[in-house]
């Protein structure tokens, strides 16, 4: 399998940098082909705007979508974002490692995807129609390969938890999961977890690093969040909202998930 991990931590000596050294080696030992983009090590550029591509469209305002599709159409975008989009059209599956900041994504991951999922490649993509609203939600460019989030946390599980003063974790990453993964058309598989990361003695440490160890060799047999499919026929086109049919009991993040 070929394997894209996507790093975004500004400390190689931290828990985090541990965790992707222990990653690449567990994969590469069990046969997979692994790439690494070390968003920080890489001075990746976040911010997307007028730079991105090499000879922009001098008549017009700077648009994001559109400089984006144009940049991408005519083969004008920088060579960073195009590189990057070489290697998730290699990969069969795509892990995302970084720390939860301000719950998010640190911005270098953020600028990343704004970038690198260019219109034309991760979305506005497919037939736009009255039954129809394109490729995206289970399917598009991406569709047919597999992403995981490996997470780290301050705070206890119980903050994250149904209750938690957080909020559930699961409604913290499915802006994430459903908005930028499944969008165009990963299969996403369920996160793993790191809590109280500032408590991290040796033991824990092992334990987590097993635990960590066992979801990677089961990375191509681990069932995906069972999101429903946009043009599948949960949802009512054009206007993309779930049936009355279907989980009427239900109503927020939790109602997209089957």
């Amino acid at each position: 399998m070929n394997i894209l991990l996507v790093y975004a931590h500004p400390e190689p000596k931290s828990l985090n940098g541990a965790l992707r050294d222990f990653t690449v080696r567990r994969l590469e030992a069990a046969g997979h082909a692994v790439q690494v983009s070390d968003l920080y090590a890489m001075n990746w550029k976040a911010a997307l705007d007028a730079q991105d591509s090499v000879e922009r469209r001098s008549d017009t305002p700077f648009d994001p979508s559109l400089d984006s599709k144009h940049a991408f159409e005519n083969g004008l975008q920088t060579g960073d974002i195009a590189q990057e989009q070489a290697k998730l059209v290699w990969a069969d599956t795509l892990i995302l490692q970084f720390p939860l900041w301000w719950f998010s994504m640190p911005a270098i991951l953020k600028g990343w995807v704004e970038r690198v999922f260019a219109y034309g490649f991760a979305y506005g993509v497919g037939e736009h129609s009255d039954v129809r609203w394109g490729d995206r939600y289970g399917e598009g460019t991406l569709a047919g390969k597999r992403a995981m989030l490996v997470v780290t946390m301050g705070g206890w599980a119980s903050h994250y938890g149904p209750r938690g003063v957080n909020g559930p974790i699961d409604d913290i990453l499915f802006p994430i999961h459903h908005g930028v993964l499944y969008y165009p058309g990963y299969d996403v598989l369920p996160p793993f977890l790191v809590y109280r990361t500032g408590r991290m003695d040796e033991e824990r440490y092992a334990q987590t690093r097993d635990a960590l160890g066992a979801r990677l060799d089961a990375l191509a047999q681990t069932e995906p969040i069972a999101f429903r499919k946009q043009n599948g026929g949960a949802y009512d086109i054009p206007a993309l909202t779930l049936r009355e049919d279907v989980a009427p009991e239900r109503t927020g993040f939790a109602a997209h998930v089957a």
